[in-house]
């Protein structure tokens, strides 16, 4: 048996989602900031369960003036991650509106929220956002600005929805 399943992921402008999905996918890190505009979308095979699981994963862009189409990108996804930097002013109303948004339009899926950073980012504050999103059921992450940890990330994620659709 394999698995299919469709990731969003989502997150304010320059959360550098695209850099840390090219990270995971073509294990290669570009410095470059490029807008992602409308949807990227990458394809990976992990093994989950000792089964292959082809991973679709749907960059989403983030801008505001796309918004307007993001919600057909949400149908028939079975995960989603949120790439936060803890660093901004904004981040929770960021991830609140992120949040509310995939709940809207995708429905109960499992989220992963993943906080970029490079270790300077407040404990404190990180443990308020951890405890806030292990609370709602959801899982929290870290990732360095290099992309750290995004294989176990992914695979952790794939593993649990695919626990909740099997």
């Amino acid at each position: 048996m394999s698995f299919k399943l469709k990731v969003l992921l989502c997150g304010p402008p320059k959360a550098e989602k695209s850099k840390l999905v090219n990270r995971f996918v073509q294990s290669k890190f570009d410095h470059e900031y490029k807008m992602t505009v409308g949807v990227d979308i990458f394809t990976k095979d992990v093994q989950i369960k000792n089964e292959k699981c082809t991973l679709s994963i749907w960059d989403i862009g983030s801008q505001e003036k796309f918004s307007f189409i993001r919600s057909t990108f949400y149908r028939g996804a079975s995960c989603a991650i949120i790439v936060f930097d803890l660093k901004r002013e904004t981040t929770w109303k960021d991830i609140q509106l992120w949040y509310d948004e995939i709940k809207s339009n995708a429905g109960e899926i499992p989220i992963a929220f993943v906080e970029k950073g490079n270790g300077e980012n407040g404990e404190e504050k990180r443990n308020e956002f951890r405890n806030l999103v292990e609370s709602t059921g959801n899982h929290y992450y870290e990732t360095s600005s290099n992309g750290e940890n995004m294989e176990e990330i992914f695979s952790s994620l794939a593993l649990k929805t695919v626990d909740t659709i099997a």
